[in-house]
């Protein structure tokens, strides 16, 4: 059998020793709870630096990374520009508290880019930004409902903890104890790809419904691409039915496209939310739409929403600084065609090893379902072998291949990777099923 790459170090001692001292001071040793690896087992990582689409942990050992802070870093790790900005801007200060031409100036890149965000507000977290539109939604349509989709995350604020993907799904939880009922009860959910239910749903609460929140393309349910014609009939649902639309564009957001993913399916949002990739690698996220929509956010507005470090010139920099490499030509039919080799040799390398598996992928983004069934919604992808995708991503790190802790996350490639990135990681997973297989004939 041909070696991949040498594994890792076994003794990784300077990394279990630091989780130690994590677990005593913060939650679970870690302060997101995938990072704890609870789903696939093994020990966390610890990590110390990155650089391009390495990451390299307490030890010394090299990780070549398609988790990319999941889904930010579409421009590699440490990228030089964007550290550079970030420098410099720290020499000249961090936060003001007041507003700065930097704020501006990443609100017209995103404006230039998606033009049907004719005004934006920029806060710090995909919840913050998801849960200041719903609330904008319901401002203006003085309605009280919102609907969602089921295997849909839209961050953890109390409105959207119910059938909510990969957070809750990767440790077991059903429900959010926390969440009180009555507000839950304001949540309605619907499997994602099924537009009958939908129809259901608002004949069910007629009148009722502010907002209709959904992704674009699912990717916290492991990656779920909308059937044809199903977003922009969503699209058509809600505005008969005096509701808004709010696309959730955290993920897909600069990542398929120097833009919205919203043109791709002939729709444009009354609301979209955006992070991740706006910011860099520093925390940013945003949400926009019509200005007649955005002028009821205070100040112009009754709808309230603020925070001190919104809009802070670390992030605005470094947004900035990514943005404006993205409008490089060729830049992203460089990173899907590198992630079709990706996904073409895996599904190559399932069949081969006699595997069952679904992979979905659409551009840059991508998932491997341990299940023999096409995987269209949340209920499909909970059927997945979990014991299996564990055993996969433990033997694909022993390989150092950092994939998603979690059956249900998405796999992210970067610029940073290169056409010998996707060899070996291919060679890797051939290397990893085969032991998977073996085990299973034994």
């Amino acid at each position: 059998m041909s070696t991949a790459q040498p594994r890792l170090k076994r003794e990784r001692a300077r990394s279990r020793e630091i989780f130690e001292r994590a677990e005593k001071v913060l939650v679970g040793g870690v302060n997101s709870p995938v990072r704890a690896f609870r789903s696939v087992g093994g020990e966390p990582l610890i990590i110390e630096r990155g650089s391009g689409q390495h990451l390299y942990d307490a030890d010394g050992n090299e990780l070549l990374d398609y988790v990319c802070s999941w889904g930010a870093m579409i421009l590699g790790h440490a990228n030089p520009a964007i550290s550079e900005a970030i420098a410099e801007q720290a020499r000249r200060g961090t936060s003001f508290g007041v507003t700065t031409e930097l704020e501006l100036e990443l609100g017209t890149l995103i404006t230039r880019a998606i033009p049907f965000i004719e005004k934006i507000r920029f806060v710090s977290s995909g919840t913050e930004a998801t849960m200041s539109a719903v609330r904008l939604a319901r401002g203006v349509t003085k309605r009280d409902f919102i609907v969602k989709f089921e295997g849909c995350y839209h961050g953890h604020a109390d409105s959207f903890l119910s059938q909510a993907g990969s957070g809750l799904a990767t440790l077991g939880i059903a429900e959010c104890p926390g969440v009180p009922a009555a507000l839950a009860a304001l949540t309605l959910n619907v499997p994602y790809n099924d537009l009958k239910a939908v129809e259901r749903v608002f004949l069910q609460h007629k009148d009722k419904i502010a907002a209709v929140i959904v992704e674009p393309i699912a990717a916290n349910m492991g990656v779920v691409p909308p059937e044809a014609g199903y977003l922009k009939v969503l699209s058509e649902i809600s505005k008969r039915n005096g509701a808004l639309l709010i696309v959730d564009e955290v993920i897909t957001g600069f990542r398929l496209r120097n833009g919205s993913v919203q043109e791709l399916f002939d729709i444009e949002a009354d609301l979209t939310t955006l992070g991740k990739i706006i910011g860099g690698g520093v925390p940013v996220a945003a949400y926009g739409g019509r200005a007649e929509l955005m002028d009821h956010v205070a100040p112009l507005g009754p709808v309230y929403q603020a925070g001190t470090l919104a809009g802070n010139p670390l992030a605005m920099r470094a947004g900035i600084a990514a943005l404006t490499q993205l409008t490089k030509p060729g830049l992203y039919e460089q990173v899907t065609q590198l992630a079709q080799q990706l996904v073409f040799g895996l599904r190559a390398e399932l069949a081969n090893a006699g595997i069952p598996a679904q992979i979905n992928a659409i551009g840059s983004l991508a998932t491997v379902f341990f299940t023999p069934d096409p995987v269209k919604n949340y209920n499909d992808a909970k059927r997945s072998d979990t014991k299996r995708y564990a055993r996969f991503f433990r033997e694909m790190l022993d390989r150092g291949i950092f994939l998603a802790p979690s059956q249900f996350e998405a796999a992210f490639v970067s610029a940073a990777h290169t056409v010998q990135d996707i060899d070996r990681t291919l060679a890797a997973a051939r290397e990893s099923l085969e032991a998977i297989s073996s085990d299973s004939a034994a």
